[in-house]
């Protein structure tokens, strides 16, 4: 459940190495070649919004080559209250969409923009992002949903399903707070 904080990011999920896409034919028509951080790659790209608590809310898998906030407004459609996320979902129109459905999007400032006055505790909650980069990287190195090895879009769609299941199941999961502290929600309403 969405307690009224929740994150959100998206994470590339490659099919085959750069130097293989040409004579890759498994997943013709349906991955894409897309940038990321790293660099180009052949895949897709796994976007996810996760609770406070690190409790998966919401996933969407699209090609790599499509854009972080255009599956956003999909992936966030039952949720309300505050979003944090990274610069790569700035956007006037985004914001607008999501606020007139009860969703505020919160993500720092471009680098060409005007400073403008942020609450403190939505400062420090930006600081808090990466819990999803903790989430990614467990589903990615722990529950291995990230490799190259597929050779169909079955064993890769329950390769991704399971590992996700498993980590929904994890006991341990990260999270923003800490035992012996109060929950942020009641601090965010004031």
């Amino acid at each position: 459940m969405c307690g009224g904080i929740s994150f959100s990011d998206s994470a590339p999920l490659l099919v085959c190495h750069n130097r293989r896409i040409r004579q890759h034919r498994g997943f013709a028509g349906l991955a894409a070649r897309g940038k990321t951080f790293t660099g180009w790659g052949f895949g897709f790209k796994l976007h996810l919004a996760v609770n406070d608590r690190g409790e998966l809310l919401a996933c969407d898998l699209t090609p790599a080559n499509v854009d972080a906030r255009q599956p956003l407004p999909r992936l966030t459609a039952s949720l309300t209250g505050k979003l944090f996320a990274d610069r790569d979902y700035l956007s006037q129109a985004l914001f607008e969409q999501l606020w007139q459905r009860g969703l505020e999007l919160i993500t720092r400032i471009g680098k060409n923009m005007k400073n403008k006055l942020m609450p403190m505790i939505h400062k420090l909650l930006l600081r808090k992002r990466a819990l999803i980069e903790t989430i990614i990287d467990q589903l990615k190195n722990i529950f291995q949903i990230a490799h190259t090895r597929h050779r169909s879009h079955t064993g890769f769609m329950l390769n991704l399903l399971t590992g996700l299941a498993a980590y929904s199941h994890q006991a341990n999961k990260p999270s923003i707070y800490r035992q012996d502290t109060v929950a942020l929600p009641s601090l965010i309403q004031n």
